[in-house]
């Protein structure tokens, strides 16, 4: 499944036609579902659902409750999970209750909230429920508030604002409850907001990325407590910063990063050996072993006719 209706429906097309290809080529049937309109359905006898969705709808726990009451298996994190992970602040609360590090935030849900008395810029405003960095802003300066407001209030009714994090910009892939290995990612200019990912050549990537052991487990550490603490299952994407006393904080997580042969969870894969082809087949591997082990479970409990 790829496209559908969000916000980041072009990049969801260039993941979905990147992951069909690379399923095609081990020999798959592939068909390819848009879902940008209610009222699609599965081809007869599908064994998984690829999810290369990206934003509302494909990463909010919609459509994943759409399949699991098809009965249908799918790669990634389930509904809740994917609920959770999607909402920026539900993700924050469960990184504070699980002790993963986190930056202070606050929540707006007015776009006439006066700048807040106890924090000082700089500050980073972002939409509650949008992803690609879709609606970030950075207010370096107490002017700059209202309009970082009325730009992110343009794609969500509820804003989180945390304190803007110094240091480097980090992400780490989880692959089947492992932290693959750390990626930097070091836009030439500016911030790494949605036209830096997404425009070729404006930003430099590193994995495994320059930390020592020690550094780079902490990381790596801070991004599977993230992945737990909004219940994941089989793989995400975690954005950390890394503050120049080496010490990690968590940004958000990915429940469905891109994914394409350049994103940044298939570079974390090939740095331990695993090309494209082979990544997208584990995703599709971990949906069937989880389908096979429900209905194992369901026969047990399953009445015996006598």
């Amino acid at each position: 499944m790829l496209g559908g209706p969000s916000a980041e429906r072009e990049v969801s097309l260039r993941s979905g036609a990147a992951a069909a290809k690379a399923l095609r080529s081990l020999g798959h049937a592939v068909h390819e579902l848009d879902p940008r309109s209610p009222g699609w359905s599965l081809p007869p006898e599908t064994d998984a659902v690829f999810l290369a969705l990206h934003g509302t709808y494909g990463e909010d726990g919609t459509v994943q409750r759409q399949l699991d009451a098809l009965g249908v298996p799918y790669t990634g994190c389930g509904a809740e999970a994917s609920r959770v992970a999607f909402d920026k602040v539900l993700t924050k609360q469960r990184c504070v209750q699980s002790g993963v590090p986190t930056a202070r935030f606050f929540t707006v849900d007015t776009q006439e909230a006066p700048f807040p008395k106890d924090f000082l810029p700089p500050l980073v405003v972002k939409p509650a429920r949008q992803g690609s960095s879709v609606g970030l802003q950075f207010v370096n300066r107490v002017e700059d508030w209202a309009g970082a407001l009325a730009e992110a209030f343009r794609f969500d009714s509820e804003l989180l604002v945390e304190e803007k994090i110094i240091g480097r910009e980090t992400t780490v892939g989880i692959l089947d409850g492992q932290a693959l290995p750390v990626v930097e990612v070091r836009p030439k200019r500016g911030s790494y907001d949605y036209q830096n990912k997404y425009t070729a050549g404006s930003t430099e990537y590193f994995c495994p990325a320059d930390f020592d052991a020690a550094t780079a487990g902490r990381i790596q550490a801070a991004a599977l407590g993230a992945f737990q603490a909004v219940g994941g299952r089989d793989y995400a994407r975690v954005d950390v910063m890394v503050q120049p006393d080496g010490l990690p904080v968590v940004l958000e997580v990915n429940t469905l990063p891109g994914m394409t042969e350049t994103s940044l969870l298939p570079k974390a894969a090939a740095a331990v050996g695993m090309d494209f082809a082979t990544l997208c087949q584990r995703m599709v591997e971990l949906a069937l072993r989880r389908n096979e082990t429900l209905k194992m479970e369901n026969s047990k409990t399953r009445p015996v006719a006598a």
